[in-house]
């Protein structure tokens, strides 16, 4: 899992740096419309489970467990592509989403600004 600092940032292997509790974040963005989504944690069984069934798969921290998107709803997050960043340690999942994302029916789990310190809609 090693490597060098200027080959994690500039070269192709791929070599993903996980934190204390083993996860990374996961930015989830909708590829058609550039929207984001959601954010979400990633173990490596989640990495791997979303990298071989191309379906995003994150790491529950409330339930300790992997969790696939949409698996109770099918709302599934169908991932055109994965971008990485420079220190390995955050990814951008960009995704077809199969019907909203958040858990309350919006379509983007970021549905609310703060503005003069109250939350306001975002309008889609």
């Amino acid at each position: 899992m090693g490597g060098d600092q200027k080959g994690i940032e500039q070269g192709t292997t791929f070599v993903p740096k996980f934190d204390q509790q083993g996860l990374l974040s996961a930015v989830v963005q909708d590829c058609s419309t550039d929207r984001i989504l959601m954010l979400a944690f990633m173990d490596r069984e989640a990495l791997d489970a979303t990298v071989s069934t191309g379906v995003a798969h994150f790491h529950s921290r409330s339930r300790a467990r992997l969790w696939k998107k949409g698996e109770s709803s099918g709302n599934v997050l169908n991932v055109e592509e994965i971008l990485v960043d420079c220190d390995q340690d955050a990814l951008i999942l960009r995704c077809r989403p199969a019907g909203p994302t958040c858990h309350t029916g919006a379509v983007s789990c970021f549905y609310r600004k703060l503005e003069g310190g109250i939350l306001q809609p975002v309008n889609s």
